[in-house]
Order: structure tokens, then C-alpha cells, then sequence
């Protein structure tokens, strides 16, 4: 890798690509954004534009230089692949049929699939873990939370220098930090994207919720199980800037709601359409991250004998409502009733 002026390109502009990719163009001229011709010719004729939530007349766009051939990655230093795990087998084989094993690759996918996936077709991997969210309003429009941080580690000895290399470059656009303990931040965030299957369930950001009270039990006892189930399994929590912590999601999940319910309204208020709900709701998929993401709790907790029966039913239900041929929100009071009587059946 060419430390001192790396050739980063971003395999993919959704969401996460689209918003990195730009925030690191805008301070850093080495820059490609790389996406199929129909949405590379967006980029290239309006550029990239960014904005948080609730000021989109305040977007920053930035001339971004974009790619449409894949041979143009051939001389990439550093490709950050920012396709979702579902996608990222077929992406890897593409990058390395064009590379081989030659450049650094990042994964920025949620949940722990990656780890599995990159090594298969990789030796140089960074993984990195994205600590805000952000959704796609239109190809080269991207809303966000809040702007990072981003966590860059590897599962490896012998990336260091090229770790921080690229973390100093990503630190002009966006909060980037290096750290030795990636699987713990991996897991921790995992934790809490086992939200993202209900709040699609139940269409957070289409219909309105009408009962708190009972959104809240759900949600706080899945979260509260997915803490129980990454200790189990041996990983320790990692602060990631704005998320929930740990002793915080283990109160919310036995104490009383009159106790909580202002936090937890508090906290649903930050919350936006998640990346699952852009696939399934808002684009019409059937295809999402629930396995990579709740299957992949469930699994922990049967491996290590945790009881997770809320986050088993949720991600049951999503399963069977997410397959049809059309899938529509379901009110939180028909999905509250259902947990309910699958949790007390056991």
C-alpha cells in the first residue's frame, strides 16, 4: 500500500459508502466512489450530497470522482467494500478477480458475517465498525444521524501501519479510531442493531407507534437478552460515541416503565429508518440482514445456553411477514400480542 497517498476507493454508495466516501473526498483528493453506470453517472453529473437529519436544506455536496468500470479499481491501494453482507461474497470475488490479493480491503458491513466472508478471498482486511446511521433519500443523496465515529481494527498483527495510515486520512473527514479490540466493537453494535427487526416490523418512520408501553417491553428485553448473550459468548462492550451503554439497555429491560419511559421515549426520538427497513419497506426486498443480525444472536445464545425468547419471536415474525409478496407494518399492538403469547408459551 502506498502509505503517504493511498488510492482508497468505495465499493458502493449507499448509504455508509455515500456518506464516508463523500465526508473523506470533501479533505482528501485520492478519493473514488465506484458504483454500477446508472447511479455513477448521478454522482458524476450532481456530485455527492450529505446532510443530517431534520437539515436537509443545509446539504453539502462535494464533486466526488467516481468510477463505473470495475478495471478501474486495479490500482486501488485501499478498496472499502460497503456493500451489505448479503451482497458480499459476489463483491469480494469481483474486487478479486481484479486485484487479486493485492490491495487493502475494509469491510464495512454491520454484524460479524464479514469476519467469515473477507478472509475467505482476502489477507489485508480492516474491518470497521460504523457508529451512527444513515439512509439513501435518492443515488447521490444521503441523510445521517450524526457524523461517525467509525471504529477501524483488524483480527491480525501486521496491518498496523496501514490501519493508521488510512485512520488519519478518514480522521480529516469523519471521527475515525484505531483499536485492537474490533470483535468487541462488532458485538456491541450488533446489540444494537437487533432493534432494526422491530422497528421494521412494526414501520418506525412509516405509521405512528400508538403504544410506548409496549414497544417499549419488547425492545428492551431484545436488547437486554442481546447483552446477556455477547457476555456469555466472551466479548466485552466497547463504547461507541452516542450508543446506549450496556448497564443503560440491562435497566431499560427490568425496571419498572414508569421509571424509564422517558428515557426510553427519549431515545426513540434519535432513532431513524434503519438500514433493514430501507431494504424490506422502503425499496420493497425480501432480502435483509435478520439472519446475519438476530440469526446470528439466536445462534450465540443456543451455543451458549442464553434464553432469548423475545428476540427469538421477533425475528420469527419477521421472518414470515418479511416473505410476503408484499410486506405491510403491522401495528406494535398486533406484534406486542404475538411476542407476548410466544414468550409465556416458551
Amino acid at each position: 500500500m502506498n502509505i503517504t497517498n493511498p488510492k482508497i476507493v468505495f465499493f458502493g454508495t449507499g448509504a455508509i459508502g455515500g456518506s464516508v466516501g463523500a465526508w473523506i473526498a470533501e479533505n482528501y483528493d485520492n478519493v473514488w466512489l465506484y458504483d454500477r453506470k446508472e447511479t455513477a453517472d448521478i454522482i458524476r453529473g450532481n456530485g455527492i450530497s450529505t446532510y443530517c437529519g431534520g437539515e436537509k436544506s443545509t446539504a453539502t455536496t462535494v464533486r466526488a470522482k467516481v468510477l463505473d468500470d470495475i478495471n478501474g479499481l486495479s490500482d486501488a491501494d485501499v478498496i472499502a467494500v460497503c456493500v451489505k453482507n448479503y451482497s458480499l461474497g459476489e463483491a469480494c470475488s469481483q474486487i478479486k478477480n481484479i486485484c487479486g490479493d493485492r490491495p487493502v480491503i475494509i469491510g464495512m458491513q454491520n454484524g460479524a458475517e464479514n469476519l467469515k466472508i473477507m478472509p475467505e478471498y482476502f489477507t489485508k482486511v480492516i474491518y470497521c465498525v460504523i457508529g451512527y446511521n444513515a439512509w439513501i433519500d435518492s443515488p447521490g443523496v444521503v441523510g445521517y444521524q450524526k457524523k461517525g465515529p467509525l471504529v477501524l481494527g483488524t483480527t491480525r498483527s501486521g496491518l498496523e501501519a496501514e490501519t493508521a495510515a488510512i485512520a488519519a486520512i478518514w480522521n480529516r473527514g469523519v471521527e475515525t479510531v484505531v483499536s485492537d479490540r474490533i470483535r468487541d466493537a462488532i458485538h456491541t453494535k450488533i446489540v444494537i442493531n437487533l432493534a432494526n427487526s422491530l422497528t421494521t416490523l412494526i414501520g418506525l418512520g412509516f405509521r405512528e407507534i400508538t403504544d410506548y408501553p409496549m414497544f417499549q417491553k419488547i425492545l428492551t428485553n431484545m436488547t437486554g437478552e442481546g447483552v446477556r448473550i455477547v457476555k456469555a459468548a466472551g466479548y466485552l462492550e466497547y463504547k461507541i460515541g452516542g450508543m446506549p451503554p450496556w448497564f443503560l439497555l440491562r435497566a431499560m429491560s427490568v425496571l419498572p416503565g414508569f421509571i424509564t419511559g422517558r428515557i426510553f421515549r427519549k431515545n426513540v426520538r434519535k432513532m431513524v429508518i434503519s438500514s433493514m427497513a430501507q431494504d424490506i419497506i422502503a425499496r420493497g426486498g425480501h432480502t435483509s440482514e435478520l439472519d446475519t443480525i438476530n440469526g446470528y444472536m439466536l445462534s450465540l445464545a443456543d451455543k451458549h445456553g442464553v434464553s432469548a425468547p423475545y428476540n427469538r419471536a421477533v425475528y420469527e415474525m419477521c421472518r414470515r411477514e418479511f416473505a410476503r409478496e408484499k410486506f405491510t407494518p403491522l401495528s406494535i399492538e398486533d406484534v406486542g400480542a404475538e411476542v407476548l403469547r410466544r414468550v409465556q408459551a416458551g
